[in-house]
């Protein structure tokens, strides 16, 4: 498995790509009413009382902020974060997690990234729009930065910005992961692939 020989950028998602996460979705989606097969954050920002969709929103940044209390880094995330640096890649974040959650991950796991794009920032994944943002602050083309996640809607947002999809299963194949570019065990297969791509250039 060859990357593309023009990787000049990476961006990941956060939860259950660089840390652990052990969000309950089920609990969330029942104390706040949302049924099955809606998105999450759509069903909360659809809401026509406010009331009611502030306290969702509090439950659900509740739960998000616990959750950051004890996430722990995924297997092979500071070594492979080193590397890229070590290649002078740029490198980011984007996460449908809220801006206090993602900000205490990264502080707490000691995650070398600077620049997180949280759901506060741009429309949440499947949208493009953080995506294209990091993109054109970086002023390098889509085609040429690879954006790595552990879910459908990761590899649906690199699709929507033209980038290139890098899908980790931790070991358990996907009934989706056929639509991402490139499928990965673990993050240390990504290094190989880095390490690999960058002495070859």
């Amino acid at each position: 498995m060859n990357l593309p020989m023009q990787i000049k950028g990476i961006i990941f998602d956060l939860d259950g790509t660089l840390v652990e996460s052990s969000l309950d979705f089920g609990l969330i989606r029942q104390q706040i009413g949302c049924p099955d097969g809606i998105d999450l954050l759509n069903y909360v920002d659809d809401l026509s009382c406010k009331a009611t969709q502030a306290d969702a929103k509090q439950i659900i940044l509740d739960h998000e902020y616990q959750d950051a209390l004890s996430a722990k880094p995924i297997k092979g995330m500071t070594e492979l974060i080193n590397a890229i640096e070590a290649a002078k890649l740029p490198i980011a974040i984007v996460t449908r997690n809220s801006l206090a959650a993602s900000a205490l991950k990264v502080k707490q796991n000691n995650i070398a990234i600077d620049h997180v794009l949280t759901r506060e920032d741009y429309p949440a994944k499947p949208a493009p729009d953080a995506l294209l943002a990091i993109a054109a602050q970086w002023q390098i083309a889509p085609q040429d930065i690879i954006y790595v996640g552990d879910y459908l809607y990761d590899i649906q947002a690199a699709n929507n910005a033209g980038m290139i999809a890098c899908f980790i299963n931790h070991g358990i194949e996907s009934t989706y992961q056929h639509l991402a570019d490139i499928i990965i065990n673990d993050l240390s297969q990504l290094q190989q692939l880095l390490v690999g791509h960058s002495h070859s250039d």
